[in-house]
């Protein structure tokens, strides 16, 4: 099972000229369309005087949540392209908004594809690429008295723990890889009386 997704660390800027058109490139790591979303609006308030603000998303670890828009500009020649470099990278979790402003000379159709190309190739080469996990959680509750068979097993299978409340009923919060989890309800399981959300 492949647990792993690239998505980009942090925000970033790349640039893109062509016929004395400007293009302006930014990136962000997102979680949800919501933010995503927040984010175009965020480069449009800020570059009100563009004549376009094109973008394409990606968002989950399956890579089926996404969307191009060519704000105005020809249909297929500024959203697409911009999802296109977001696909040929493989990742995931990103939102890339294009702003343009225009140089006077009109581009044609291939000539826009490739300028909204070569911005967000620029902005993911500016980026810093990572590669994360798919993690899960699950919350368990037992009896105070199991609490050292527990905890061994959180030892042997180093989830990460969220949260935890040891009193006569106990609660962990743990979180896991994808590929991992099984093992772990699997041991968790096999403690009679332990309930697993």
């Amino acid at each position: 099972m492949d647990d792993t997704y690239k998505t980009i660390s942090e925000r970033a800027e790349g640039t893109y000229s062509q016929l004395r058109s400007k293009f302006l490139a930014f990136a962000a790591p997102v979680q949800t369309v919501d933010e995503a979303m927040s984010f175009v609006g965020e480069v449009q308030k800020k570059y009100y005087d563009a004549r376009h603000c094109c973008y394409a998303y990606m968002i989950g670890p399956e890579r089926k949540v996404f969307r191009a828009n060519d704000n105005g500009e020809p249909s297929g020649t500024a959203g697409k392209p911009i999802l296109g470099q977001i696909n040929s990278n493989e990742l995931t979790n990103i939102v890339i908004a294009v702003v343009r402003y225009f140089g006077g000379i009109k581009l044609g159709t291939s000539g826009l594809i490739q300028a909204y190309k070569a911005a967000a190739a620029e902005v993911i080469a500016a980026a810093n690429i990572v590669q994360k996990t798919v993690d899960l959680s699950i919350c368990i509750s037992f009896d105070y008295l199991l609490l050292n068979d527990v905890m061994r097993i959180v030892k042997e299978e180093h989830p990460t723990v969220l949260k935890q409340d040891f009193d006569n009923t106990c609660t962990m919060h743990l979180v896991q890889r994808a590929a991992e989890m099984p093992r772990l309800r699997s041991k968790l399981e096999g403690l009679r009386e332990v309930s697993i959300e």
